[in-house]
């Protein structure tokens, strides 16, 4: 069964936090399985403008799963190569067990160079350090040694997805993802990608050149059993929903298994939320 999911909000600064709490509770009520928070430490243009967020998510994040008691959040997506990987895991696992197990850890390796530069990070190599930052993050998850000891231990699953659709993040997504989340794609494009993505997971399970220069050790050991969960990301900032519900159809007879959804700003949000949701269980 396909999940419907919700991008809330967040690039107002004029916006109360209580109304997001208002919308993610609207959330879980209409049957919403997860609600996502985007992430950028210094976005461009005036409170990010362009997939911006006011608020960071993770802090955010804990404050919404107090009120709420179902529905997962999770970050699409965190610009991981901009942090500390050991500071990441520590967040993660404190709000997955305060949430009650709830969170989704949604990662990207970032695509602005300038807000790069803003923070005091490389860009030109975030694609190997968020790489070297998954298998740290997923060593310290599973209970691996990294030196030190890692608490709260997990005592469910945290799941990683992985956003883009580039060549790079579909393999990222195949080695290090339990999630895939794709943006921008028609359903043929989509299509192509998950079967890229299910032959570079089956590749990533077998051991490779680099495993055995490691004698045997790799810090991120795919299972090959477990498939990835993909999924697509779509907007719907107003207008006829039709060609939306339309293509939201599309993306999943092609194989999305959850279609989460931006609904434009704060002022129709929960209108377009409740809409969408009856237009697309009617068909």
């Amino acid at each position: 069964m396909v999940e419907l999911q919700v991008v809330l909000p967040d690039e107002s600064a004029a916006m109360a936090p209580e109304r997001l709490v208002e919308l993610a509770v609207a959330a879980e009520e209409l049957g919403y399985g997860t609600a996502w928070l985007p992430d950028h430490l210094l976005p461009p243009g005036e409170f990010g403008s362009t997939y911006g967020g006011v608020y960071e998510p993770l802090v955010t994040i804990g404050y919404l799963a107090a009120r709420t008691t179902r529905i997962r959040f999770g970050t699409s997506v965190l610009v991981l190569p901009m942090r500390s990987p050991y500071v990441v895991a520590k967040q993660a696992a404190t709000l997955h067990r305060l949430s009650g197990e709830r969170l989704v850890l949604g990662i990207g390796a970032g695509w602005d160079a300038t807000e790069f530069a803003s923070v005091g990070a490389t860009f030109e190599d975030r694609g190997r350090r968020t790489d070297e930052s998954l298998a740290i993050i997923r060593d310290l998850f599973a209970g691996r040694d990294r030196g030190g000891v890692f608490e709260p231990k997990l005592r469910a699953s945290l799941p990683i997805m992985i956003g883009g659709t580039t060549k790079a993040a579909l393999r990222r997504a195949a080695r290090y993802g339990d999630e895939w989340q794709g943006l921008g794609l028609d359903a043929t494009a989509f299509a192509t990608a998950v079967t890229r993505l299910r032959v570079l997971r089956e590749e990533s399970a077998t051991p490779s050149e680099e495993f055995a220069a490691r004698g045997g050790v790799e810090p991120a050991r795919v299972d090959a059993a477990r498939p990835v969960r993909v999924g697509t990301r779509l907007d719907w900032s107003g207008g006829d929903p039709g060609p939306v519900v339309e293509l939201a159809y599309e993306l999943t007879d092609a194989g999305a298994e959850t279609v989460a959804v931006s609904f434009g700003d704060e002022h129709d949000t929960l209108d377009r939320m409740t809409r969408f949701r009856s237009l697309f269980t009617a068909g």
